[in-house]
């Protein structure tokens, strides 16, 4: 199976829907922030590995704390995944932080930024 196919696609899809369903259903751990969220899922084309891009919304404590915690919880994920997909293989999860989303977040703070001084210096000159 190659990496974009259309089989792999779907897979990517389902995995992404189960796990996000999981960490916001099954897992107890505390260590784990409540506003963490599933980006993007990565199914290797043998089915052997699996990394999971996670954000979580907080400070840099509570990401490092979510990860620790799914990373600990990883076989319990890994089993119930197993059970709610059907694959020829579970694949090793791997978590890994993606701070994507708070770079858009800061990047678009940052334009809105320069618009607003730009008004404010255009305003100042029609004066």
């Amino acid at each position: 199976m190659r990496k974009n196919s259309i089989k792999n696609i779907r897979i990517n899809q389902e995995v992404q829907k189960e796990l996000s369903q999981i960490i916001r259903k099954e897992i107890k751990d505390p260590r784990i922030a409540m506003m963490t969220s599933v980006t993007k899922v990565e199914v290797a084309p043998d089915l052997k590995t699996c990394k999971a891009y996670i954000s979580v919304l907080g400070d840099d404590q509570a990401k490092s704390d979510t990860i620790l915690g799914l990373r600990n919880a990883e076989g319990y994920i890994r089993r119930l995944l197993a059970k709610n997909v059907n694959l020829r293989n579970t694949p090793e999860i791997i978590f890994v932080l993606d701070e994507s989303i708070e770079y858009g977040v800061n990047m678009s703070k940052l334009i809105d930024d320069i618009n607003k001084d730009q008004t404010e210096r255009k305003t100042e000159k029609d004066e």
